[in-house]
């Protein structure tokens, strides 16, 4: 179940709640009553394997080791 943050508008103090999703969100404060604004925070996501890195899908332009050109556009093996 994911945890809610609300904030009050009328004592500022922030509420954090364990609510399923299906639950009514909360309208008034638990502290003054007064009226409950739903925030927005960080999300907690991890991102695992591969294909999330922008190198990841990308073709190298890396030249291949050994390999030379000599100023005439032929190429010669560096050996």
């Amino acid at each position: 179940m994911p945890i809610y943050k609300y904030v009050c508008t009328v004592c500022e103090r922030e509420v954090e709640v364990l609510q399923k999703m299906s639950d009514e969100p909360l309208k008034y404060c638990p502290h003054c009553g007064g009226k409950l604004l739903k925030t927005i925070g960080n999300v907690g996501v991890v991102f695992r394997g591969s294909g999330f890195y922008v190198t990841d899908n990308r073709k190298s332009n890396t030249k291949k080791v050994g390999s030379k050109s000599n100023g005439n556009g032929k190429k010669t093996n560096n050996e």
